[in-house]
């Protein structure tokens, strides 16, 4: 098995558990008094996110190492998509505007290169 296949799973298998470990961590500090702030409700809350980051890390890091012009579009669309996230808490919008961040980012490249 090849070193890169490797490291590849290590970083997506540590970013995974980071999503699913810091909102527990983090969000112990709010008070619980409803079932909505309880532990349970934010992990459920942070699979969306982790797995659509992971599944963006495993399939962006092969075509990168293939061909590295296309490092800029899925750096931009990873960006995005934690933004977006961050502020709408919506996997839905998050995700595609990601994707779609990651198209535009790529055509722009095509036409100018």
């Amino acid at each position: 098995m090849s070193t890169n296949v490797i490291l590849v799973c290590l970083l997506v298998g540590a970013v995974n558990y980071l999503f699913r470990y810091l909102p527990l961590r983090l969000g112990a500090r709010q008070k619980s008094g409803t079932l909505k702030s309880g532990p349970l409700s934010r992990v459920l809350d942070s699979i969306g996110i982790a797995s659509i980051c992971a599944l963006l890390v495993v399939s962006c890091t092969p075509e990168i190492l293939r061909d590295q012009q296309k490092l800029l579009p899925s750096l931009a669309g990873f960006v995005l998509l934690a933004l977006i996230f961050w502020r709408t808490k919506s996997i839905i919008v998050a995700t595609l505007t990601g994707a779609v961040v990651y198209g535009l980012v790529f055509k722009v490249m095509l036409l100018a290169g």
